[in-house]
């Protein structure tokens, strides 16, 4: 099939946004940490695109998309992007050049690395991180993609929709970032009531916005057509992210004031929600799915607190929830009549669509958290996981990176 040039051009400007989401996310995180750990938190998102964009192209694109093996992970048969070139793939994105639809999904295989950092700022090793990152991208993101994008995959086969990421990339990361901070434990001082306050609050809105500028491409280039899928898709992103940055503030006022920090996370939980539905529902469904997934989150950020668990900028709470509810709200909304390519689900009477969204997320939750805990324990035994405790108390800025946020280099 011959290439389209709008559709090629759609999807080599939503990579490019996608691509952008991962600086946002280091100015979101960044702007939550304390001031000697600003760099360092920078840097772990930042790394991400050098360290992924490699390994992506060796192997990371061939496992997770490569010819299919028992419909648990692709092949080596496009190691190094044999045979991935200007012409279309057969299989994915047939309108456009191959090496577009590779690069596209390489810049979710980034951010989804970069966001399990947010849960392990301030006390995790940089090479340790580095290691980690390499070895779940090749362990746990590359089956996961394959299960469920992959031509062959077993849950694509038994007919679970996930349009842009919502178990992939949301519950996936989301879950494997608890597993990660549950075998670090606590920051210094987290139990004893030290501040924790963020550095940068106006950092964290500019991140935001950032993120919602790049998630048009995360969700309407998923269309992988620049075509009316994609209008769909652009709509009820950007909806659900205002759904959802409204009713946080409104949930947070109810308890307190409406916080602009809250806001903005209110926003990413809508988008987070709204990702796997994204190009299978219609507009107005986005508005449930947004307000609902930052309740959700919200109190399951409360409950994380109350449990005394330093998950440190809550990734298994606004990824991991949010994925979550927006994977099982596609099981309710999807409508063929938006998505010829989809399924009706709940309120079209549709039971079975629900249960296959219900079955994703069990699945991807189980094997993100053991694989993630058995990773880690394997890089805790051997280079170790975490830094001494003068080096947390210096600040990972120093430690780590021999540089502050606020004067450059050390002399």
């Amino acid at each position: 099939m011959p290439t389209s040039a709008g559709d090629t051009a759609w999807i080599l400007i939503s990579s490019a946004l996608v691509m952008l989401m991962t600086p946002g996310l280091a100015f979101f995180y960044g702007g939550m940490v304390r001031r000697k750990n600003f760099l360092s938190t920078i840097m772990m998102s930042f790394t991400c695109l050098a360290l992924v964009g490699v390994l992506w192209v060796l192997f990371g694109y061939s496992l997770a998309f490569g010819p299919d093996h028992s419909g648990i992970i692709g092949g080596l048969d496009w190691i190094g992007l044999n045979g991935v070139g200007q012409d279309p793939s057969s299989t994915y994105a047939t309108t456009v050049p191959h090496l577009a639809f590779m690069v596209f999904q390489a810049m979710f295989a980034v951010i989804s690395v970069a966001l399990i950092t947010g849960a392990v700022v301030e006390r995790m090793k940089f090479s340790a991180l580095l290691l980690f990152g390499a070895l779940w991208l090749t362990f746990v993101y590359a089956p996961v993609a394959h299960w469920v994008w992959g031509s062959g995959g077993w849950l694509a086969k038994l007919g679970a929709l996930d349009f842009a990421g919502g178990a992939v990339v949301h519950i996936n990361a989301g879950v494997s970032a608890m597993a990660l901070a549950l075998l670090l434990g606590p920051r210094n001082g987290f139990k004893e009531g030290h501040s924790m306050e963020p550095n940068n609050i106006p950092l964290v809105i500019l991140g935001a916005g950032l993120l919602w500028f790049g998630w048009f491409g995360f969700n309407a280039g998923s269309a992988l057509t620049s075509g009316g899928l994609a209008a769909n898709a652009f709509v009820t992103t950007n909806t659900a992210a205002a759904a959802a940055a409204f009713a946080w503030m409104l949930v947070s006022w109810i308890h307190r004031r409406p916080s602009a920090l809250g806001t903005a996370t209110g926003a990413v939980v809508g988008l987070v929600a709204i990702t796997p539905a994204a190009g299978f529902v219609a507009p107005m469904a986005a508005i449930p799915i947004g307000a609902g997934a930052a309740v959700a989150s919200y109190y399951m950020m409360v409950f994380r607190m109350k449990r005394g668990v330093d998950e440190s900028l809550d990734v298994w709470a606004c990824h991991g929830i949010g994925g979550t509810f927006g994977a099982l709200a596609t099981g309710i909304f999807t409508s063929l009549a938006i998505n010829s390519a989809g399924a009706d689900g709940l309120l079209m009477g549709n039971t079975m669509q629900f249960l296959k969204q219900l079955l994703v997320v069990v699945v991807v939750w189980s094997f993100s958290f053991g694989m993630t805990m058995l990773l880690g324990k394997l890089i805790d035994v051997t280079v170790g996981l975490r830094v001494s405790a003068t080096e947390e108390t210096i600040g990972l800025d120093i430690a780590q990176h021999g540089e502050k946020a606020y004067g450059g280099l050390l002399r």
